[in-house]
């Protein structure tokens, strides 16, 4: 039986509570953790849990009973609680972003070495199938090398969203919608095609005055022999995410959609109709997934443990996110090219060099200590 310790029981957590409550026979949650006590206590209370209750996260490290800690708080902690418990010699999963810089993500990846304890970073997307068999597809070959990639991480937020405590700031949220939304796309990007050589970016606040932070981004990446563009955004109605690949042979994209071209005598296209087929007939083929999103990895993360395997989204998965955010905010914010990997003397290495340098499109002008409602996660990636 894992024990389960969850640290901050705002929105996100409520799926990791879920998750867990999916396999009863394997773990448990044993305690709630969260600087406003009375909001733990509330989801022990909603979901009928035995578990305790603290108000900081270094009252269950000397716990001997816990075996895994689910970090679901703001994220400019997530690097400090996660190395807490690794040293203390817990397991870790964390919510996405790993952390607010390239530097706290080594000292993550350090816990987790010198502890021999496992870290995995939330990308709950991977675990949709439309998204697992876009990557199946780009590594079986039949449809060639990438030539060009598109990321549509289109997301709508109204502008109350940014008056919670800690979203807005440059300190606390760490950035804004390519960090904490685009996220997402980018993991899937990373892990499709990899770091790119060098990123162009601007960056803007179109929408939310009540924000330091950026509302939209637009980013080029180049890879060798490919380009990729990455819009992020919370100002586009409808949040209708994509990520289109076009291929040596034939374009695939999540929502599924594949076309594929071949050159008549003059060099004007003719459709390619058997190669969509096989296309098609390869993702049609791949086993469903037993379970997906937050359900899914947690699974994985829960096998690791019971088999000491290896994790399926390692801290090294999530740090190469964080280093091409970090790519992305320094392009925009120097509005010169930025070529990659990145270096341990580089400024924006560290959380004060990005912070000593953002800019701040608005001030925050507004802060409430909870947000009520449901939220969404995107799109589910299913051809409509």
């Amino acid at each position: 039986m894992i024990r389960v310790a969850i640290v901050g029981t705002g929105t996100i957590s409520h799926a990791h509570v879920r998750s867990y409550l999916q396999f009863p026979g394997r773990c448990k949650i044993v305690a709630l953790v969260d600087i406003v006590p009375e909001k733990a206590q509330k989801m022990k209370e909603d979901y009928h849990l035995d578990c305790d209750v603290y108000d900081d996260h270094q009252k269950i490290l000397p716990r001997r009973d816990i075996d895994l800690v689910d970090v679901c708080t703001p994220p400019y902690v997530h690097a400090s609680i996660s190395v807490n418990a690794l040293k203390s010699g817990k397991n870790v999963v964390c919510e996405k972003p790993m952390a607010a810089s390239l530097e706290e993500c080594d000292a993550m990846l350090k816990a987790r070495d010198e502890s021999g304890m496992k870290l995995s970073i939330i990308a709950q997307n991977r675990f949709r199938k439309p998204i697992r068999d876009l990557k199946a597809l780009l590594d079986s070959g039949l449809v060639g090398p990438v030539r060009h990639a598109q990321v549509n991480s289109f997301w709508w937020r109204g502008h109350c969203y940014y008056d919670l405590w800690w979203r807005g700031t440059w300190e606390k949220e760490g950035g804004g919608c390519t960090l904490n939304h685009a996220v997402h796309h980018i993991d899937m990007l990373g892990w499709m095609m990899g770091l790119p050589t060098q990123v162009v970016s601007m960056l803007a606040n179109t929408a939310h005055d009540n924000a330091e932070i950026e509302d939209l981004s637009v980013s080029v990446l180049r890879y060798p022999g490919a380009l990729a563009q990455v819009t992020a955004s919370v100002v586009h109605h409808g949040e209708e995410q994509s990520v289109t690949f076009q291929c040596e042979k034939a374009k695939i994209a999540a929502p599924f959609s594949t076309y594929a071209s071949l050159s008549k005598p003059n060099g004007f296209p003719e459709r390619n109709e058997a190669l969509e087929k096989e296309v098609a007939a390869y993702a049609d083929s791949l086993p469903p997934l037993p379970y997906e999103m937050h359900p899914g990895q947690l699974d994985n993360v829960m096998t690791a443990i019971e088999t000491d395997g290896p994790v399926a989204i390692t801290g090294e998965d999530g740090r190469r996110t964080i280093e091409l955010i970090t790519a992305i905010y320094k392009a925009g914010i120097t509005g010169a090219p930025v070529d990659l990997p990145l270096k341990k003397d580089d400024p924006f290495y560290t959380a004060q060099g990005l912070l000593e340098r953002a800019p701040h499109f608005y001030e925050k002008n507004a802060s409430v200590g909870e947000l009520t409602g449901a939220i969404t996660y995107g799109s589910d990636y299913k051809a409509k």
